[in-house]
C-alpha cells in the first residue's frame, strides 16, 4: 500500500453485476459482509481476538462456513485489514478527491477524517488506531508489517497532499511536508483517543482549531 494506492482506491467504482459472474459476485458480497463484521469486532477487541470461532459466534455461522472463505486466522486478519482500509478510504480519502490540489483539499481531508472519528464508522472507534496500539510493541510478522505499512503510508499520503498544496501556491514551500503531515496526523490521533476515552465531542472542535491554526501558520502570504 502506497500513497498512490490510496488515491487509486478512492477512484475505483464497484463493478456492476451480470448473469455471467453473478454467483461469484454474490459469494464476494457474502465475504465482504463477513469482513465488515470482522472489522467492527476487531475495532473493539483487536485483531488477536479475531478468531474463526469468535467471528462465527458473532455472525451465527458455523466455523466450517467461515473456513470456506478464510483458511487461517492470519488470512482472516489480513483480509479484515483490507476491508477496513476500503471503509477508511470511502469515508476519509475519497470525498476530497473532487477538489483541486491545494489547501482546501488538505482541509477537507482533515475535516472528513475528524468526521470519521466523530461518526464512529467502526463500532469500536477507529479500527486503525486500535490495531496500531495492539501491534506497536509486538515482534515482526505479516500482520504487524501490514499495520505498520498502513500507518507509514497514510502519513506519506498526507505529506503528498501538503506538497501539492505547496505546488499550488497555498502553503509555504519552505515548510517540511513530512513534518506538517506528522503534526496533522498527531492531532487527528489525539482527538480519536480522547473521544473514545472520554466521549466528549468538544475534542473535535479543538482538533479542528489546531489543524486550521497550523495550516494558517503554514500558508503563503496573501
Amino acid at each position: 500500500m502506497t500513497p498512490d494506492d490510496l488515491e487509486t482506491l478512492a477512484q475505483v467504482q464497484p463493478p456492476q453485476d451480470d448473469e455471467a459472474d453473478g454467483r461469484k459476485r454474490r459469494g464476494n458480497r457474502t465475504r465482504e459482509s463477513i469482513l465488515d463484521t470482522a472489522a467492527d469486532l476487531a475495532s473493539i477487541e483487536g485483531l488477536e481476538g479475531l478468531t474463526i470461532g469468535r467471528l462465527a459466534t458473532e455472525l451465527g455461522m458455523s466455523k466450517s462456513g467461515l473456513f470456506a472463505h478464510f483458511g487461517s486466522k492470519e488470512e482472516l486478519q489480513l483480509a479484515t485489514i483490507d476491508a477496513a482500509r476500503r471503509r477508511f478510504v470511502d469515508n476519509v480519502v475519497r470525498p476530497s478527491r473532487e477538489l483541486p490540489r491545494g489547501r482546501e483539499r488538505v482541509e477537507r481531508l482533515m475535516n472528513d477524517w475528524l468526521a470519521y472519528y466523530r461518526g464512529e464508522i467502526f463500532r469500536g472507534g477507529c479500527f486503525f488506531n486500535t490495531v496500531k496500539a495492539e501491534f506497536d510493541s509486538r515482534s515482526t510478522g505479516p500482520v504487524r508489517d501490514v499495520v505498520m505499512d498502513d500507518a507509514r503510508e497514510f502519513i506519506a499520503f498526507l505529506a503528498r497532499e501538503v506538497r501539492k498544496a505547496q505546488e499550488a501556491g497555498d502553503l509555504d514551500p519552505s515548510i517540511d511536508p513530512d513534518q506538517l503531515a506528522f503534526e496533522l496526523d498527531a492531532v487527528g490521533a489525539a482527538a480519536n483517543q480522547h473521544f473514545q476515552l472520554m466521549h466528549d465531542e468538544k475534542v473535535f472542535e479543538r482538533a479542528a482549531t489546531a489543524i486550521r491554526t497550523r495550516l494558517d501558520a503554514a500558508a503563503t502570504a496573501a
